[in-house]
């Protein structure tokens, strides 16, 4: 789930733009300014995690590409829902573009796509998402003026960056040309994308706010890309638990690491009845001692058998 990103290279020369034009009439103390400089390393460090150089080369596997959707979807269900919350609070208000911007609904037909009209029974909250998740509703409820720092860090990379990552994707996995499970990608409302991110900037630096709020915002917008390389890493560990056979579309192979939900035969969620993995199901039968005194046994019993037949 890349964000805002700036001289990132795609995997066959294209780069990823970050605030591509300059604007004369704003100021080293404007909002968009601060932003633009104050999160400049945490740009870096994010476009340098694994996860996302490997989805620049377009290696990125299916499977781990609808777990990023679902972040996606949780995160947006969460940002937009403390919008529309904060949608007449003056410190936010200006910012409130539900028509050109809002994600949720798109990706809900990239998760239908995906999964199918069952789609929310097969999705779930990762650790690192809901961590996310949890910070937006809390700055929502209590800390309204802090939520331009997400939106800013999502909505303007979504906007600049992620119209890359959106062509990454469609060809690296094959997807139709019509679109289907990179929605997320498209803003049907927006004409010209650089002039609506000028439009964005300019009513963020028209946001009656002190200096100490602003030096918050953009410790606020770190903390976001905090957040967000949290999830780029978790995606990354679980990437590595994948085969060759879940990125073709295939099961791949459980080994009792990683996502559980990445075993083939596990058909229940965690806490509830019925079967599970039988990798854990061996391994906890393996544990009880009776079991391990009959495996001895059988053992010494080869061993004694073997011993015999070399004499």
């Amino acid at each position: 789930m890349p964000s805002a990103m700036e001289g990132s290279e795609a995997g066959d020369g294209e780069v990823l733009r970050y605030e591509e034009t300059e604007d004369d009439n704003v100021s080293p103390t404007d909002l968009s300014e601060l932003l633009k400089e104050g999160t400049k390393e945490s740009h870096d460090r994010a476009e340098n995690t694994q996860f996302v150089k490997d989805f620049l080369k377009g290696r990125i596997k299916k499977e781990l590409f609808k777990l990023a959707t679902e972040a996606l979807y949780f995160t947006y269900s969460a940002l937009e829902e403390e919008m529309d919350r904060n949608k007449d609070n003056p410190v936010f208000a200006p910012l409130y573009f539900p028509l050109e911007l809002h994600r949720r609904e798109a990706l809900v037909k990239d998760l239908k796509y995906f999964y199918g009209e069952e789609w929310k029974e097969k999705i779930q909250c990762s650790e690192a998402t809901q961590r996310y998740v949890d910070r937006i509703h809390h700055v929502g409820q209590h800390e309204p003026e802090l939520l331009v720092a997400h939106a800013y860090t999502r909505y303007m990379g979504d906007l600049s960056g992620g119209q890359v990552l959106k062509k990454v994707a469609q060809r690296a996995l094959k997807l139709p040309s019509t679109e289907e499970g990179i929605q997320f990608y498209t803003f049907d409302n927006i004409s010209n994308a650089q002039q609506f991110k000028q439009l964005y900037r300019a009513r963020m630096n028209a946001l009656d706010l002190d200096k100490n709020t602003k030096e918050r915002i953009v410790e606020e917008a770190n903390q976001a890309f905090r957040f967000n390389m949290q999830v780029f890493d978790e995606l990354d560990q679980i990437g590595k638990s994948l085969t060759e056979a879940a990125e073709d579309g295939g099961f791949p192979v459980h080994d009792g690491k990683g996502d559980l939900r990445k075993c083939p035969y596990y058909a229940d969620k965690p806490g509830t009845a019925g079967p599970g993995c039988p990798y854990h199901g061996a391994m906890a039968l393996v544990q009880q001692p009776l079991v391990q005194l009959i495996l001895a046994a059988c053992v010494a019993v080869a061993a004694g058998a073997a011993a015999w037949y070399m004499m």
